[in-house]
């Protein structure tokens, strides 16, 4: 039961920073590199409202995901909307080279340095069935399922989500019904960035540290869950994310630890060459 519990904890963080891959490949087709850093740039927000403004945690939750909504959409504007008519490879190149700017840029801000994060919910644990569960991973589960169910809804019942699913499966015929694809657009990295800072927050809260770098690996481990899932699938991405939360608990377990990172990298490789659609996507056929 306890190793249940920290593969859905771990899993929750995964699947939320997968949900920001899936949304923005399923509207424009690009391979967002820079979303982990989002995350971190989450992180270090969260720290600020905790430790310098002394906010409470939940309050510093919500500041941080409108912080990093605007953050996203304003990386969209300026690095991604003029490369909108050019080559993928260009928006991918810009991707990466964004990310690295946002990291050496946080550098050179704060320092390269590993920080505490504070232990605001402190060392609380409750006992369900004889297991001791920490207020932390009690936190992290209960967020992860609002926000899921929050995006499951805007995607489903708003005129904004129904807008995103035409764009997504025709961009061209939903300009033509009249559908504003650059407000879409905006709107769906406003959404993905508001999830990568919750999840940053959460990940700092859980681990119990933040630094510069502290992105890169959830980002491409959360990337390979939403390729596991059905990149574009948003039910996938959650699929994935806790998938690999799930994997990675095991092989600790197994006393592997060592050999987590690799076993996740080696599930993209087999899942690009046994089912590349994901375990959840549908193969997309196109002319020639």
């Amino acid at each position: 039961m306890d190793q249940i519990i920290n593969a859905v904890s771990l899993g929750s963080i995964y699947a939320l920073v997968a949900l920001g891959y899936t949304m923005v490949y399923g509207i424009i087709r690009l391979i967002n590199f820079a979303h982990g850093d989002m995350l971190m740039l989450g992180t270090y927000i969260g720290y600020f409202f905790i430790t310098v403004l002394k906010i409470d945690f939940f309050a510093a939750l919500i500041l941080t995901m409108l912080i990093c909504a605007l953050g996203g959409v304003l990386i969209e504007r300026v690095a991604y909307k003029p490369l909108r008519k050019s080559p993928r490879i260009a928006a991918l190149i810009t991707a990466i080279g964004v990310s690295y700017f946002i990291e050496n840029m946080m550098m050179v801000t704060v320092g390269s340095e590993s920080r505490a994060f504070p232990n605001v919910l402190g060392n609380a644990a409750i006992s369900i069935l004889g297991t001791q569960i920490s207020i932390k991973q009690i936190i992290i589960l209960v967020v992860t399922i609002i926000l899921m169910i929050v995006l499951t809804l805007t995607i489903k019942k708003t005129k904004m989500g129904k807008a995103m699913r035409a764009v997504s499966t025709d961009e061209e015929a939903a300009q033509l019904m009249g559908i504003n694809v650059n407000h879409v657009i905006s709107f769906t990295f406003l959404l993905g960035s508001a999830l990568a800072g919750a999840a940053g927050v959460l990940v700092g809260m859980y681990y119990g540290s933040l630094s510069p770098l502290m992105g890169v690996q959830p980002g491409l481990k959360a990337f390979i869950a939403a390729v596991l899932g059905g990149i574009g699938n948003v039910p996938g991405a959650m699929l994935g994310g806790y998938l690999i939360g799930i994997l990675e608990t095991v092989v600790n377990v197994l006393g592997f630890s060592s050999y987590k990172d690799a076993l996740v990298y080696a599930i993209l490789i087999v899942i690009l060459i046994v089912k590349p659609a994901g375990l959840l996507g549908k193969a997309v056929k196109e002319k020639v």
